[in-house]
């Protein structure tokens, strides 16, 4: 794939390869009839032919039934099944017994752990009425996760409740559909854990996965969904009871990751990209989470020959990731094996982004993942490459005007305005923008003022401000803020030479100390300024 993001486009000279792909897939699958009291008394009708036996005593019989016929079923079959304590890490456990033949498809492992769940409360009264409510709190009962191994997807997990009306959730992972089309098409590929770390085919490694962001996509969910979920359901309705009650799952989008994968064609020059990358950005994002995995003290470096279409081990080495919360999304960066450095967006509850949580709707959610990966890694671009124009400098305290209204210039001298343009810097990585009020919140906090001193009104001032000098824009007609690109861009180097530049070299107490004892490019060039700005001030008559 040809890099387009500037991100990639700043790297290019670095990488090899690279390719989008649908990573984590989770669906909700719910029968849409039973969920509600009338429904569900609807299709208990069905099952048993009134609603005499519909009490608390035969649901739990459902659900023990559901469990006797698993437990049986797999011990004929011979398939191992474990019941995990609370906290337990249970995607390790199905990882050591996948299956080692790739041609074995079907459900290989069941786990079983106990989980909250939206279950029925029946109350009888009277000369036979009903009152059907669900439980709250919400009880603790047990799910049963079918980990299956299958052809097209290769692994996918089941997670079903036992009670009825059996609502469940599928999970699946959209670099094992790409790995197994791949194969099945003839491209190379190299691959570790969910990600792709050699191809000697990057555009035809893009075409297939390209297939998860378009329509097709839909109908290989839904059948891999029909072609499993009737499976595990057998275990609490025969096949007779499931078309006799018209018993069918509907699947909804519930969590997503959508992932941009640069692969390097050296991975020293990676991780010394990707720290100063976090060294440069982090402050001047407001970064607050970096975390860092402690592993051995050096990435491994590949001695043998590049091995095709296998999953080499997870290697074990220091891994730090670039972590950004905004609301239901999450963006990180980090790296994968040797030479990869993957960018992700994950949406939490695809519910909250009102782009709709139907299975029809999986392109534009997709597109907008997409979207918001690309301007996550614009941000990053801008706040790591800093521009000023020769003229910006002293343009700023000039007035400007918008539309017909004329306002001030930006007094960089001035805390507040001081503060305002960092609290933008910081929250021009949310994706739908920013409005005066989240603004407001950032000067607060950053001035350490009650909200009383600093209001959104207070903040739309300031923010016109900053339109009159194009460094910031409104989104359409919408009351929401976004910088463009190069005024992102002006605004980090602002303050990197407010922070960086200037303050160093006017307080004359820096001006005096020994040479750096570290080997920080950066503190050398400090010194080496404070003996220059030393030697000039005394050429200036200035005391220093």
């Amino acid at each position: 794939m040809i890099a387009t993001d500037p991100l990639g486009l700043a790297y290019s000279d670095l990488l090899i390869g690279q390719y989008d792909c649908v990573d984590r897939i989770i669906l909700n699958a719910s029968f849409p009839l039973a969920c509600s009291p009338g429904g569900f008394r609807t299709w208990w009708r069905s099952l048993e032919g009134s609603d005499d036996t519909l009490d608390n005593t035969h649901l739990m019989r459902l659900a023990g039934r559901f469990s006797r016929r698993v437990r049986g079923w797999a011990k004929r079959e011979n398939i191992p099944v474990i019941d995990c304590a609370a906290g337990e890490r249970k995607h390790e456990i199905a990882e050591a017994q996948l299956p080692t033949d790739p041609q074995r498809t079907g459900i290989f492992l069941v786990l079983v752990n106990r989980a909250p769940a939206p279950i029925w409360d029946v109350h009888r009264y009277g000369n036979g009425g009903i009152d059907l409510r669900r439980k709250k709190p919400m009880p603790y009962v047990n799910h049963y996760t079918f980990h299956i191994w299958d052809a097209a997807w290769g692994h996918v997990a089941i997670r079903m409740c036992g009670h009825p009306p059996f609502s469940a959730m599928m999970m699946l992972n959209g670099h094992e559909y790409v790995a197994q089309q791949a194969t099945e098409e003839g491209i190379r590929f190299g691959k570790e854990d969910n990600c792709f770390t050699e191809f000697a085919d990057a555009p035809g490694l893009q075409k297939v996965a390209d297939t998860l962001r378009s329509q097709n996509a839909i109908g290989r969910l839904m059948q891999v969904g029909e072609r499993w979920l009737c499976r595990c359901l057998c275990f609490a309705l025969d096949s007779d009871d499931q078309k006799r009650t018209a018993f069918r799952y509907a699947l909804s989008l519930f969590q997503m990751e959508y992932s941009r994968n640069f692969l390097f064609e050296r991975g020293r020059e990676m991780e010394q990209l990707f720290q100063g990358l976090i060294d440069r950005t982090r402050s001047t994002l407001d970064i607050k989470t970096v975390k860092t995995i402690w592993g051995c003290k050096q990435r491994p470096q590949k001695k043998s020959k590049t091995r095709w279409e296998i999953t080499v081990e997870t290697p074990e080495y220091g891994l730090t990731v670039f972590r950004i919360h905004a609301g239901a999304l999450t963006l990180k960066i980090y790296t994968k094996g040797e030479r990869v450095l993957r960018c992700e967006v994950i949406v939490h509850n695809v519910r909250k982004l009102k782009h709709g949580n139907g299975l029809a709707r999986w392109v534009p959610v997709v597109t907008h993942l997409n979207e918001v990966l690309n301007r996550f890694l614009e941000v990053v671009q801008c706040a790591d490459s800093a521009t000023l124009d020769d003229s910006t400098w002293e343009s700023l305290p000039e007035p400007s005007a918008v539309g017909a209204g004329r306002v001030a210039g930006i007094n960089m001298a001035s805390a507040r305005m001081t503060a305002v343009m960092d609290a933008v810097v910081a929250l021009s990585t949310q994706p739908a923008g920013f409005t005066s009020g989240d603004l407001a919140v950032k000067v607060q906090q950053r001035l350490r003022v009650p909200a009383e001193e600093y209001q959104p009104r207070h903040a739309a001032y300031d923010l016109k401000k900053l339109r009159g000098k194009n460094l910031l824009a409104k989104i359409g007609k919408s009351r929401l803020y976004e910088a463009p690109p190069e005024g992102l861009r002006t605004l980090v180097a602002l303050g990197m030479l407010r922070d960086k530049v200037l303050k160093p070299v006017l307080r004359n107490r820096n001006l005096q100390g020994p040479p750096p004892r570290s080997n920080n490019p950066l503190d050398h060039h400090y010194y080496n300024l404070r003996q220059e700005m030393r030697r000039l001030f005394r050429t200036l008559k200035i005391a220093a």
